[in-house]
Order: structure tokens, then sequence, then C-alpha cells
């Protein structure tokens, strides 16, 4: 089990794997991502290539049948999920590098926020920083 700042990273690396898709952040993420997974090995590497090309391609499919939140979630959670095992995996003394290494990529690669990524949101759902006339709120997720 990963510490709750390990899977923190985690869970900013699945995001910002899924955020970056189709926008101008996304070629140079999805090829340090694919180094970040691969550790070395480039075959490995390649493979983690072949994946994030298709979680572009389903959350390009996404966009235009109209599941896009469903499908962002879901893909979020997957590479999570893969960060969190690989970390995991790691030798203890290792981890906390891997994870600086992350955290530093996702820094680097200007990955887009929310607001940047257009999803529609059903019902009156307000995420972040909202203003009215004379008025400002925060509403976290």
């Amino acid at each position: 089990m990963l510490s709750e700042a390990l899977a923190a990273v985690a869970a900013a690396g699945g995001t910002a794997v899924v955020r970056s898709a189709g926008t101008d952040a996304w070629s140079e993420l999805r090829r340090r991502v694919a180094r970040w997974f691969g550790r070395g090995d480039e075959a490995r590497e390649r493979v983690e290539l072949e994946r994030l090309d298709r979680t572009a391609v389903a959350l390009e499919a996404a966009a235009a049948s109209g599941e896009v939140i469903r499908i962002r979630d879901r893909q979020e959670a997957v590479w999570q999920d893969r960060i969190e095992t690989l970390l995991e995996g790691l030798p203890p003394d290792q981890r906390a590098g891997a994870a600086e290494e992350l955290r530093a990529l996702v820094a680097e690669c200007g990955v887009p926020s929310q607001a940047a990524v257009p999803v529609p949101v059903p019902g009156n759902a307000l995420r972040g920083p909202t203003a009215a006339p004379g008025r400002v709120s925060w509403q976290s997720p």
C-alpha cells in the first residue's frame, strides 16, 4: 500500500495523462510518461506509447459520442492505477525518486488545468472557482 503522498502523485499523473491528450502538451507528456514507465527498457517504453495512444483515441471517441465525463474518469483511474502499480513494484528506496520524477514531469509539461478542458457538466454542478456579481466562491470537487 502506498503512502498518501505517493497515491496523490499517482492521481496527479493519471489526471495529467488524460487532461493533456489532444492538447499542445500531449506530445511531450506522452513521450516522457512512456520513458518514465519504461525505466530504461525501450521495448516497455514502446508498449507504453501504444497504451497512451489508445487512451488518446478513447478520449477522442468519447467526445464524439457524448460520453466524455465517463470515459475521462475511467481513463484517469486506469492511469492512476498503472502508476500506483509501478511505484508499488519498485524497491522502497527508489519510490520517492520515481514519484519526484513524475511530479516534475507533470509540472514541466504544462498540463492543462481542468478548466481548460471543455467537458459538459449536467445540471448545475460547479467545480472550481465560480463568480457571480458581487460574489466569489469555491466548491471543492
